[in-house]
């Protein structure tokens, strides 16, 4: 018989006792994750699991948390080596475990929430209140430091990225985007925000698209493509792909790293270059391709059905164990398979020597303050709104346009305002007679010109006028904008307002919660 061929030896990126302290901090992640949804007691399993230690009713979604942590694990590792700017989109829907655990792993969630404090009543206080009511929401809720997109609808996590990285020349917003939300319009028409990114003036984003495999009951497109099919799918996008896939973690961990490492270098190759040289053409951006089991380290089988790598994973993959003593014994066997007791100390405090790998300050990603915007919000120089006023000398007498007006203000705001405001909306700010904007500012655009473009107002990499036929990315963009600390305004037609409200509404009530209930945003 033919040899096998052997399968290729992964770049050594890790060192063997950073690579195991890396994967004890994920394991740690995970096990916060599955306790935030099954446990209401016994957090630590400091004795043998029982019914009444158990949700009455289990809520959640495990299927990306491992995947979401094991990126975040690995972007930690990135922020502490290269000092990185940087903040964490969870496009993934109810995705927020992960999210969660990270924050509380960091110290960051208990320094806002003194009773949810890092030992074992604190911990027990953490995982009561997820997904219950009075509690906290399964998504990323206002609640949760370090996030500016509650992702309970789905599509937007890209575009609120790049929406934070515009005039944000230090700042890399890694997004983790659902191979499920992948599937949204809003999402793919995001893909085309790095044709307005300005390497000289703009952050970055780095764009981590995971396939785990499987929405709530079907398989995903994306993940289910052949793989040149999907790199020129991405390509096309004009993005430079990078895989990492498989399910083996020491494997994927040493990927991972070896590949974190070469897209942050050229992130900063691509920026020191154009800032250098005052170069703004389009750059290919990098961005990952994760693939991974869909809840990857949690059980294999119930029930004599797959469920790590299948669509049963999604949300509570063991159910009944209040009630089925098979199915206790299961979570119990699954919890216990991260061993809390190597992971937490007596008191029920992440052991020291995986609390350093976490960042320190403002650089952990929950305490970033460009993901709490009104920390570095500065107020709008305004001229004096009166100086404006039309004269009215006879009534009934001359018609002036309100838009008209309103361009003309808009244009002094934003010659005043020239680093935290820009306008936002299709392809309609001539028609909505907002045309005197332009002589501050032109449209914004690093795509291929014409010399017959100027004809339609002035397309530069370096323009404040965000235009785009797709309300939504624009709302995204909108939204990421000023969650970050910075203003804007954001037009379209009356009968087109529509194919936001929803998108809308999230927004508006992320707003109310921040204002009403949360001191701290």
């Amino acid at each position: 018989m033919a040899e096998a061929t052997p399968r290729p030896t992964p770049p050594q990126t890790l060192d063997p006792e950073l690579l195991y302290k890396m994967d004890r901090y994920w394991r740690a992640c995970n096990y916060l994750s599955a306790g935030m949804i099954y446990l209401r007691d016994n957090p630590l399993l400091r004795e043998p699991l029982k019914p009444e230690h158990i949700k009455n009713r289990l809520l959640g979604h495990w299927g990306s948390d491992p995947g979401q942590s094991f990126l975040l694990v690995h972007l930690n590792r990135m922020i502490h080596e290269h000092d990185l700017n940087m903040i964490y989109i969870a496009g993934p829907g109810h995705g927020a475990p992960a999210t969660l655990a990270n924050c509380y792993l960091e110290g960051h969630y208990s320094e806002i929430y003194p009773d949810r404090s890092e030992d074992e009543a604190g911990m027990q206080r953490f995982f009561r209140q997820f997904s219950f009511p009075g509690g906290i929401g399964s998504h990323c809720t206002p609640e949760t430091p370090g996030s500016i997109h509650e992702g309970g609808e789905l599509g937007y996590s890209l575009s609120h990225g790049y929406g934070a990285a515009f005039d944000n020349p230090d700042l890399i917003v890694a997004v983790m985007i659902g191979d499920g939300e992948a599937e949204t319009g809003p999402l793919a028409t995001s893909w085309h925000s790095n044709k307005f990114l300005d390497p000289v003036r703009d952050g970055t984003v780095l764009p981590v698209l995971h396939l785990n495999g499987y929405k709530i009951a079907n398989p995903t497109i994306l993940a289910r493509i052949p793989r040149e099919e999907l790199e020129a799918l991405l390509t096309g996008y004009g993005h430079k792909p990078y895989f990492v896939e498989g399910d083996d973690p020491e494997v994927m961990h040493q990927q991972m790293a070896a590949t974190l490492e070469q897209c942050i270098g050229e992130i900063r190759a691509i920026q020191q270059h154009a800032r250098s040289n005052n170069d703004t053409s389009r750059p290919r951006w990098p961005m990952i391709v994760l693939r991974s089991p869909k809840g990857w380290t949690g059980p294999k089988e119930v029930d004599g059905h797959k469920v790590e790598g299948s669509w049963r994973a999604h949300q509570v993959p063991v159910l009944d164990p209040v009630t089925n003593s098979k199915s206790l014994k299961l979570v119990e066997a699954w919890l216990r398979s991260y061993e809390p007791e190597k992971l937490f100390d007596e008191n029920g405090r992440l052991v020291e020597e995986l609390r350093a790998l976490a960042p320190e300050g403002a650089r952990r990603i929950s305490a970033n303050p460009h993901a709490n915007g009104g920390l570095l919000c500065k107020m709008l120089d305004m001229p004096a709104f009166r100086d404006y006023a039309v004269a009215v000398k006879k009534p009934a007498a001359s018609y002036t346009s309100p838009t008209d007006v309103l361009g003309t203000f808009l244009r002094d705001v934003m010659r005043r305002n020239m680093s935290n405001f820009r306008v936002f909306g299709p392809d309609e700010t001539a028609s909505n007679k907002l045309t005197a904007i332009y002589e501050a500012s032109p449209k914004t655009w690093l795509a291929e010109t014409l010399p017959t473009d100027a004809d339609g107002g002035e397309l530069a990499p370096d323009g404040r006028v965000m235009e785009m036929l797709s309300e939504h990315t624009l709302e995204g963009w909108f939204e990421g904008y000023v969650l970050t600390g910075r203003h804007g305004l954001f037009a379209t037609y009356e009968a087109f307002v529509h194919v936001i409200d929803s998108m809308f509404n999230q927004h508006a009530k992320w707003l109310e919660k921040a204002k009403r209930d949360l001191g701290w945003r």
